[in-house]
């Protein structure tokens, strides 16, 4: 009978080491998908500039959580607008005058070039700061972890800079 209970022991440790290999990758591609998702809001427009309306906008006014400002187009096809919104952030200051491109079908900016590239995709380094966590507790792969945070460290660090 020792020799069934040690068998059984062992088949029970290799269940709980795979499904906790399962769980922890499933909560690890979770963080990592809602990253991307939620950077890919602004990223979309300030990567995939053909063919969109790009500008500059003074910002005059800023309230809330809302900055405005007449817009000036730069690109073929892309009409004035007395009034333009863009969120406000840190990215965004009252009196400055900053490359947007227009979301398609709207008055809303996002800021555009490298400082825009960059700052919209700061919620996909939060994720890999947060992915790091678990990794590194639930799938037991510490080098993977660190280098998921020194990448999401650096991301929002060149950030931070460039902003």
């Amino acid at each position: 009978m020792p020799a069934t209970a040690t068998s059984s022991r062992r088949t029970s440790v290799v269940a709980l080491r795979f499904g906790r290999l399962v769980s922890m990758g499933a909560v690890v591609a979770l963080v990592l998908i809602a990253g991307v998702w939620a950077s890919w809001g602004s990223a979309q427009h300030v990567m995939l500039t053909k063919g969109r309306e790009r500008g500059t906008v003074h910002l005059t006014r800023c309230a809330g959580d809302v900055c405005t400002g007449p817009y000036t187009p730069v690109s073929v096809g892309s009409r004035a607008r007395r009034s333009v919104v863009i969120e406000r952030t840190v990215a965004v200051r009252r009196g400055e005058t900053y490359d947007v491109v227009v979301k398609p079908g709207s008055d809303d900016v996002v800021r555009s070039g490298p400082a825009g590239v960059l700052y919209a995709w700061v919620p996909m380094g939060g994720a890999l700061l947060l992915a790091s966590v678990v990794v590194a507790g639930g799938l037991r792969r510490t080098r993977v972890a660190w280098v998921m945070a020194g990448a999401g460290v650096a991301l929002l660090t060149v950030t931070f800079v460039a902003v």
